[in-house]
């Protein structure tokens, strides 16, 4: 880190779809395998990929963050109500003196916050294939896409609470949710490839799209709300054709 910590806020290491610069280093690492079948040791040197990153939004959020949290180590030290889970950041972040003429007194240990700072905003990701920075936050940020899309099923289809009354309906429930989320990957690396994400965000689009509405009514037939110019070039972008009748 510390030898790329300067090439990390390079203009030519920026990528304005994270707001995030990031730098690829290649390593070496010692590899082990046991083979009990045969008494024996593989032991190779495999090569990997450590990919660093900065991102300054991250930065600023971690430092409101660590505030807080030191914040709460103080008033815990001030009102004497110290929690067991956090007994070496007290001692990692603040002296506190004693005694019987003075009370007590609480000291910030400035030097452990300063080197806490340095590493604000950083972050890393290891490979042992993806060798190119941002090809492999998009794979691991991917990873949160479906879980926060679980989330949402959830919420918007019900799936908080299953309630079926058989193994049929409950694999039926399952099946939808998994087309649910091959769509949701899909549109993700639709938005990619059109450079969607310097304007927009995934909860944006579907949220945007969200809001056009079809009618349906017995002897009516169906009625498609109206499809503003906004709309119109999001389908445009993603390569989907116009919702009709």
């Amino acid at each position: 880190m510390e030898a790329e910590r300067e090439n990390l806020k390079l203009w030519s290491n920026f990528e304005t779809q994270f707001t995030t610069y990031g730098v690829c280093r290649t390593i070496n690492w010692e590899y082990e395998q046991e083979r009990p079948y045969k008494g024996d040791v593989i032991k190779l040197e495999k090569r990997a990929y450590l990919h660093l990153f900065y991102n300054p939004e991250k930065a600023i959020k971690d430092q409101v963050d660590m505030n807080d949290y030191l914040t709460a180590l103080h008033q815990d030290l001030k009102e004497n109500t110290l929690k067991d889970y956090r007994m070496k950041d007290y001692d990692k972040y603040f002296e506190v003196t004693e005694t019987p003429k003075r009370g007590k007194k609480i000291t910030p240990k400035e030097e452990a916050m300063r080197n806490a700072v340095r590493n604000y905003g950083y972050f890393a990701l290891l490979s042992n294939e993806v060798n190119d920075p941002f090809e492999a936050l998009s794979l691991y940020r991917s990873k949160d896409v479906v879980e926060k899309a679980f989330g949402n099923l959830k919420e918007r289809l019900n799936f908080r609470r299953m309630q079926v009354s058989s193994e049929l309906s409950l694999n039926g429930k399952l099946f939808v949710e998994f087309i649910a989320l091959i769509y949701l990957s899909y549109v993700k690396k639709k938005m990619q490839d059109a450079e969607l994400f310097n304007q927009w965000t995934l909860q944006g689009v579907l949220d945007e799209l969200d809001m056009i509405e079809l009618f349906e009514a017995p002897g009516h037939g169906r009625v498609l709300g109206e499809v503003t110019t906004k709309q119109k070039e999001l389908y445009e972008a993603l390569g989907v054709a116009l919702p009709s009748l």
